[in-house]
């Protein structure tokens, strides 16, 4: 199953990357090109969906479907271990802040060993 969705994302994935450059933009008209607007609206020209834009939101749609459906069955092929089950453990172990160890006691330095302590 997860391999069947994961070709259907790569593939949807390069469908709307191809279909988002073979569009046009808002301006891409003579008038856009000096700075006209084309129209009297507030937005610029607000022209009927033509097939691409249709096709770019279906595959947006099926693009988001696939990401939210994969990334569901990889949590719960892992065995429920998350990257926030990871973070509480390792907050468990580390020292509390405000906390300062303390640190072992020097080693003397020089040739000659300590002596002995007294019975």
């Amino acid at each position: 199953m997860i391999i069947l969705l994961t070709v259907v994302h790569v593939l949807v994935c390069l469908f709307l990357i191809v279909v988002v450059l073979l569009q046009s933009g808002k301006a891409a008209d003579l008038a856009g090109a000096f700075g006209g607007m084309g129209s009297q609206t507030a937005f610029g020209p607000r022209g009927s969906a033509t097939l691409l834009s249709k096709a770019t939101t279906i595959s947006a749609i099926v693009f988001m479907l696939t990401s939210m459906s994969l990334s569901i069955l990889a949590t719960r092929g892992a065995g429920g271990n998350s990257s926030l089950d990871v973070t509480k453990k390792n907050s468990l172990t580390a020292p509390k802040v405000g906390v300062t160890p303390v640190a072992p006691a020097p080693k003397p330095q020089g040739g000659t060993p300590p002596a002995p302590a007294k019975k």
